[in-house]
Order: C-alpha cells, then sequence, then structure tokens
C-alpha cells in the first residue's frame, strides 16, 4: 500500500495531523486542507513537508487521488467532500485510514475509557519504548518523553488510544471499533459525550461491543473497581485481568506512599510482588500506572523491565503541567473536564503541593460540561478546591435554560460549604479575578480543553518553567 496519492480534508484535527505526518513518513504522497492552521499542528506539518491549500474548495481536490482521508468534524454539504463524491474517489474516516495503513501485521494495543486513557495510553507507550520493544503509538496528547504523541515504531505493537467519540458524518459508530484491539485496556466507563450518547446504557452499549471484538488469544484488562466495568466484562471472548486498589483483582496496587518526587506502590499479581516508583501524583494515576503494567507484564515484558521504566516516565503535556509562577502563584494546567477526572485533578494537585491553597479554575467547554445533568456532580468534584473561578458555559447558546448548568446554584452550594467562588461573565475577566484575588504561595490549577482567552500561553510566555 505504500505510495499512494492521499488527500485530508480538515488536515490540521489533533488526530488528523500526526496520521497525516506518520503516512507521510512512510512514502505516501500526502496533502491536504484546513482553514486557519495553529501551533503545534501547523508546525508539526510543516516540518513534514506536507502541503496544505488554506479553505476548503472544490478545486483543492486532486482528481487522481487514491483516497480521501475525512475529519470527523467536516459536514457531507462541505464542498471538497462534494467533490469528492461527484469525482467517485474512494474516501475513508480517520480510524479506517489508522485500520488499513498502521495495524495489517502488528498487535493492536487499544486504551480505552471515560478518563485515564491519555495517561495509561502515555504510560504504556514509554514501558514499551524504554524495553526496547520499538512500539508505534497514536495518543491523544504530547508525551513529554517523545516530544510528539506518535511514532512509527518498527516492533510487533501498534498502541492506539481509543475514542468513543464518532469518527465521522459517514461513519458513526466509536472510532474504537475500528482498531480490531488483541489487547484492550478499560480503565472506567461513564456517561460522556452528551451529543452522541443519550444516556450511560448507551455508552455501555460501546464499550460492550470493542470488549467483544478482543480474540480468544487477546487480552482484556480492567479496572476491576468500576461496578460498569466488571458487568461489561463478563461479555468478554478474551480473557480478562481484573486491576484493582482495593484488593479485589488479579492485579492489586496498594501500600501507597506520596513524597515530593511521586507516588510509590505495590503490585501484586499471580506470582510476584513489585514495588514501583511513579514520578505522577493522584490515586487515578497509581490505577493508571497500574493498568499499564499489568497490559505490558501480559505483552511479554518483565517486572523489571517496567519498574526500571516508571521512573523515567515524564507525563503528558496539559496533564497537572506547571505552567510558571506569577506573583508568587504557582499556575498549573490540566484538561480534566468531566467530574470524575475534576475531583481527581484536584486531589492529586493537594497531594503534589501539600499545605497550599488550591483554586479550581473550570470552564465548562464541552457539550457535556455545559449541561444541568452534571449540576450536582461539578458541586461535589470542585469542593475539593479551597477557591473557585466557573468561566461561562462555552457552549451556552446550544442549551435551552432549562438544559443549561446553572452557575448561580453551584456558586450557593460551594459557598455554603466555606468555598470562595467567583462567576466570571467573560472569560476575559478571569485574570483580573486571579491578579487581584490570588495570594503568593497559591496553586491555581486551570482545567479547559481550551486556552480560557490566551491565559494559559501568557502564563507560560511570562514566568517560563517552574517546578
Amino acid at each position: 500500500m505504500n505510495g499512494e496519492k492521499l488527500y485530508f480534508i480538515a488536515v490540521g484535527g489533533t488526530a488528523m495531523a500526526p496520521l497525516a505526518v506518520l503516512l507521510s513518513g512512510r512514502g505516501h504522497r500526502v496533502s491536504g486542507s484546513d482553514t486557519a492552521l495553529y501551533p503545534p499542528m501547523s508546525d508539526l506539518i510543516a516540518r513534514a513537508g506536507i502541503p496544505v491549500l488554506s479553505g476548503f474548495r472544490a478545486e483543492n481536490v486532486p482528481a487522481d487521488a487514491d483516497r480521501v482521508v475525512i475529519g470527523n468534524a467536516v459536514p457531507r454539504t462541505n464542498p471538497e467532500v462534494q467533490r469528492v463524491l461527484e469525482l467517485g474517489l474512494p474516501y475513508l474516516s480517520l480510524p479506517q485510514a489508522i485500520r488499513r495503513f498502521l495495524l495489517p501485521g502488528k498487535h493492536s494495543v487499544v486504551v480505552t475509557g471515560t478518563h485515564g486513557k491519555t495517561t495509561t495510553s502515555a504510560l504504556l507507550a514509554w514501558i514499551l519504548t524504554d524495553a526496547g520493544r520499538d512500539p508505534g503509538f497514536l495518543v491523544g496528547g504530547e508525551l513529554k518523553n517523545f516530544g510528539a504523541g506518535f511514532r512509527d515504531g518498527a516492533g510487533p505493537h501498534f498502541l492506539l488510544e481509543g475514542d468513543e467519540y464518532n469518527a465521522a458524518f459517514f461513519d458513526r459508530g466509536p472510532k474504537f471499533l475500528h482498531y480490531e484491539p488483541r489487547t484492550l485496556l478499560v480503565n472506567n466507563v461513564e456517561f460522556d459525550h452528551a451529543d452522541l450518547y443519550p444516556d450511560v446504557k448507551a455508552v455501555e452499549d460501546a464499550f460492550r461491543k470493542v470488549i467483544v471484538i478482543v480474540p480468544p488469544d487477546g487480552v482484556v484488562v480492567a479496572n476491576g473497581d468500576d461496578p460498569r466495568v466488571r458487568t461489561l466484562a463478563e461479555s468478554a471472548r478474551a480473557p480478562v485481568v481484573f486491576v484493582s486498589l482495593e484488593g479485589d483483582g488479579e492485579v492489586d496496587a496498594a501500600d501507597l506512599a506520596v513524597d515530593a518526587g511521586g507516588t510509590e506502590f505495590t503490585v501484586a499479581g499471580p506470582g510476584e510482588t513489585v514495588r514501583l516508583r511513579s514520578p505522577l501524583f493522584g490515586r487515578h494515576n497509581v490505577r493508571n500506572a497500574a493498568m499499564a503494567y499489568a497490559a505490558a507484564r501480559r505483552l511479554g515484558l518483565s517486572a523489571g523491565e517496567i519498574s526500571a521504566a516508571l521512573p523515567r516516565f515524564s507525563g503528558v503535556k496539559r496533564r497537572l503541567e506547571v505552567l510558571g509562577t506569577r506573583n508568587g502563584v504557582l499556575y498549573v494546567d490540566d484538561f480534566a473536564h468531566h467530574p470524575t477526572a475534576v475531583f481527581e485533578t484536584l486531589a492529586a494537585a493537594r497531594q503534589r503541593w501539600p499545605g497550599r491553597r488550591v483554586w479550581g479554575l473550570f470552564e465548562p467547554r464541552s457539550i457535556t460540561a455545559g449541561r444541568k445533568f452534571f449540576e450536582k456532580d461539578y458541586e461535589r468534584a470542585l469542593a475539593a478546591a479551597d477557591c473557585v473561578v466557573l468561566a461561562p458555559v462555552f457552549h451556552a447558546g446550544r442549551f435551552t435554560p432549562d438544559q443549561l448548568i446553572d452557575r448561580e446554584a453551584v456558586r450557593r452550594a460551594l459557598s455554603a460549604l466555606g468555598r470562595r467562588v467567583f462567576l466570571p461573565e467573560r472569560v476575559e475577566e478571569i485574570e483580573p479575578i486571579l491578579e487581584r484575588e490570588a495570594r503568593p504561595d497559591d496553586v491555581v490549577l486551570l482545567m479547559s480543553s481550551g486556552d480560557l482567552a490566551g491565559l494559559r500561553r501568557r502564563i507560560s510566555d511570562d514566568t517560563g518553567r517552574a517546578t
């Protein structure tokens, strides 16, 4: 299949750009189009020498393209899609392209879950690499050990972060169903992506389908402390290895100890017990590391190889990432958006910076986060902070008033618990609030999938790195 002429519609997407670069590196002739591109994807594409046309126009589409890859945000009405259909060109969604071009001849390792999949994928990718297995991988975040979220390895494994979101306008099922996993990790299953799934049962159905795909000679590594995962795993054709922090799995993690450099814990599996040290903080990251450990053992790595690699893991950008210190206030960035992730991230910040006042700055940016459905869950999650800044709902205009999270109700609930709460009307008001109210030695945790009107970038540019 080498040497095909491939055209990417919306080539600048966070997964589309890495895929384009990977395929270009394999000798395919890759080009594409998109609206305005921004770093880091624009830099990534430029370094690979991939030609990109600005804007979507029918005449952009090469009539002699062997195949067209269409991003999941591109509608059927896009003029380039219309041209592809008119010309009768073969087209693929991103996950279909991954399966076709990256997975043949590989042992597919897929990491899924409502949260934790980026960090768990990154941990496993690093452990395999450090142990000399030379895996390929495509992960939805930048791995600091590699300076990128993707790599084309010559080893037997290709590792993918498996997303349950839909693939394209013509491919409405979950992306992870295309990846043909032989090793599947299921971190947790909760309600998310309310624009796609009507209820948690629909989410469960999606995960059940991917669990059933794993062949009998594969393995499912599952979170044994999640009741939904326990139930869904009953559908597996492959052996299931449950990982538990409650002493209820085939692989158990226990005896946690935290210091300034990270977390130590003991993992006990069939016939072995090993003490591991991770540079990460938070109970959720112990689970992520234990899941990666269990999967790596099943992939043939020794306990010694894993224990040697784990302390050298450098983390993932935008996962409890220190941006810098401004006026004595430490600013930390995280991608957390689901209530469970918000709570766990705040708890991890308290572990890492004990005794300091913690601010939880949260922007309900996703379609799910802005819904009233999660209002009480966000109240409980944000109560883990001392001070809270609850930003405006990013997609407020897409909801009726009864569907929209009531920020004032959240403020009242948190104020009754003694928390200081601020409700800016515009994102641009957040920075002045922090400059006025935050004190030296405070820790401000920014939780948003966006850039908060440039606040993340300004803090990084103004202060440089901090520890």
